[in-house]
């Protein structure tokens, strides 16, 4: 990152660029298998600006949903730092990340996730139990979250009576409950029919426009390209486009 001198060229004021919203530095994580060491991501260095809408990508095993999940705060590095905003992430305590996690971060994963037992809004909802919310004003928020992913007719029905585009909306409209500012998808569109992932990128499109930064994991480019940026990962690294295609047999 070049930073611009405060005085300017010829003495005068220029801004400085704003500092990356997430940065991550030597970033590695490392899983034992029996007597095997995977190394799933090796010295990854990564700045994101707030607002970007980044579309993580790489073939299966490439790190993709670890870097992810790191980000998120939801595991932690073999080594490495990660800051976001001004979280320190490797040196929050447990009881700080799960804080870190409800407030800043919202979720949404390819299995979707929702309590079979409970309603479309409840499942909405049931976050919120957690930061001190009354029913009424749970069940208020959800309403309207539900209505702005367009199943304000589904509201009570159970998880088994959505179809997988519904049940996705449903775990989006849950990830914005308590307000993030980061999105973290992980193959959002991965158990679902063409039109209805296009459906549910417009949807993370839409929340990139509103300001939030949002982070997708895909391994389809035609998903990716809803993005503005995106991120290259091969057997734990971060690679440029060149080598990508090369390796990856894309583009």
């Amino acid at each position: 990152m070049n930073l611009t001198n405060s005085n300017g060229p010829n003495g005068n004021n220029a801004p400085r660029p704003a500092e990356p919203f997430i940065t991550a530095a030597g970033l590695s994580k490392s899983f034992q298998m029996g007597e095997t060491t995977v190394h799933a991501l090796r010295g990854v260095d990564l700045t994101i600006e707030e607002g970007t809408f980044q579309a993580i990508m790489g073939p299966s095993g490439s790190g993709k949903s670890t870097l992810l999940y790191l980000l998120g705060g939801l595991d932690r590095p073999t080594a490495g730092h990660i800051v976001v905003e001004d979280n320190a992430l490797d040196q929050l305590d447990e009881n700080a990340l799960a804080a870190y996690r409800r407030r800043f971060v919202g979720f949404i994963f390819q299995s979707f996730n929702l309590i079979p037992s409970l309603s479309a809004w409840e499942n909405v909802a049931f976050p919120m139990r957690f930061a001190g919310y009354s029913r009424r004003e749970r069940q208020k928020r959800a309403f309207a979250l539900l209505e702005r992913v367009g199943l304000a007719d589904r509201r009570q029905h159970k998880p088994t009576e959505l179809s997988g585009g519904q049940q996705q909306r449903v775990a989006i409209a849950r990830s914005l409950v308590n307000e993030p500012r980061l999105v973290l998808a992980d193959e959002p569109t991965g158990n679902l029919d063409t039109a209805s992932g296009q459906s549910i990128m417009d949807l993370l499109a839409e929340l990139h426009r509103d300001g939030r930064t949002v982070l997708v994991v895909t391994h389809d480019p035609r998903m990716a390209a809803y993005a503005t940026h995106q991120v290259l990962l091969l057997d734990g690294r971060i690679v440029s486009a060149e080598e990508y295609r090369a390796v990856a047999g894309v583009g």
